[in-house]
């Protein structure tokens, strides 16, 4: 969510938990719940317990050998991927300096920095530069990006391999459940597309899941 943080400053956007949130019991370890917290605590924007837990029990049971995360923030979901998979190698891509810097240290603080190409930059630049062959796509940037993203995430994805995209409902605005605020039209028609493009693609099979803020789970035929 590294790119995307109106809703720690912004009164119109509503925090949203599905109804069955209260069911989760994330499993990690102390120190990276501490971290999390700290980074709770600075309102910056890392994926809350629903949807971790989704990620862990997703990249567990897929076991890709190799990962590209778009949204590093300061590295919490990346080394929480990383610890429930022992080989698998993750390119994560920041465009903040802040937060690239801090996500260095807690990769090398949690000892998996060795499986780690952490890269500063746009993360529509780099991955039109980048080398494909991911097994698991994580995208969580820009949201207006999502659909220009697409064709080339996919392209970058192995057969078979898994793209997920993140807050995909954007606080139930996208979906109905909340009344859109007008200066939000604009982002929630730019991810209402993505979702259009990526469920009307004939090489992916996608399913919009309401877990966390809503994410968008395609699978390359």
């Amino acid at each position: 969510m590294a790119q995307f943080t109106y809703a720690h400053n912004d009164t119109s956007a509503v925090e949203k938990q599905s109804s069955t949130a209260r069911f989760v019991k994330l499993k990690i370890d102390s120190k990276l719940q501490k971290l999390r917290e700290q980074a709770f605590a600075r309102h910056i924007p890392i994926a809350n317990d629903e949807t971790l837990n989704f990620l862990i029990a997703l990249v567990s049971a897929i076991k890709p050998k190799r990962a590209l995360e778009l949204g590093s923030a300061v590295g919490v979901s990346g080394i929480a991927m990383l610890s429930c998979c022992p080989d698998m190698h993750l390119v994560t891509v920041e465009k903040e300096d802040d937060f690239y810097l801090e996500a260095k240290r807690n990769f090398a603080s949690f000892g998996v920095d060795n499986r780690v190409n952490a890269i500063l930059g746009d993360a529509g630049e780099v991955i039109e530069v980048i080398n494909g062959g991911f097994d698991f796509i994580f995208l969580d940037s820009a949201k207006a990006q999502y659909k220009k993203y697409l064709p080339v995430l996919k392209g970058l994805l192995n057969s078979g391999g898994v793209l997920v995209a993140d807050d995909i409902l954007l606080y139930g605005w996208v979906n109905g459940e909340q009344e859109v605020p007008q200066k939000r039209q604009s982002i929630v028609k730019h991810v209402t597309e993505y979702i259009e493009a990526a469920t009307s693609d004939s090489d992916l099979i996608t399913s919009i899941i309401n877990i966390g803020d809503g994410i968008a789970l395609s699978v390359k035929k």
